[in-house]
């Protein structure tokens, strides 16, 4: 089955740190650039980290450069999100994306992030 599953999403206090996977089966994530993306109550879902499968450049939204690392375990075919120094404004589901150049792109089925003290 083609599909991409995320894990390691909670409750975290103010300043923690957390680990979302992301993993992914029936397809070879080398060939698809990956992306994070969250999704905040009563707002529209924005991309906030992406890993190219061309040159593995990474992209940050300015709201969490410097505090969220994205990266791609090519052996557990799993892209990660390092999550540091989270903040109560960090609180949504977040979403994992794969594209490929062409054809069919995939999407997790979310997991929810809740930074609160």
């Amino acid at each position: 089955q083609l599909q991409l599953v995320e894990s390691g999403g909670g409750l975290v206090q103010p300043g923690g740190s957390l680990r979302l996977s992301c993993a992914a089966s029936g397809f070879d994530l080398d060939y698809y650039t990956t992306a994070w993306f969250r999704q905040a109550p009563g707002k529209e879902r924005e991309g906030i980290s992406c890993l190219s499968s061309s040159d593995s450049s990474t992209y940050y939204a300015d709201s969490v450069k410097g505090r969220f690392t994205i990266d791609k375990d090519s052996a557990e075919n799993t892209v990660f999100l390092d999550m540091k120094t989270l903040k109560p404004g960090d609180t949504a589901i977040y979403y994992c994306n794969a594209k490929p150049l062409f054809g069919r792109e995939y999407w997790g089925q979310g997991t929810q992030v809740t930074v609160s003290s």
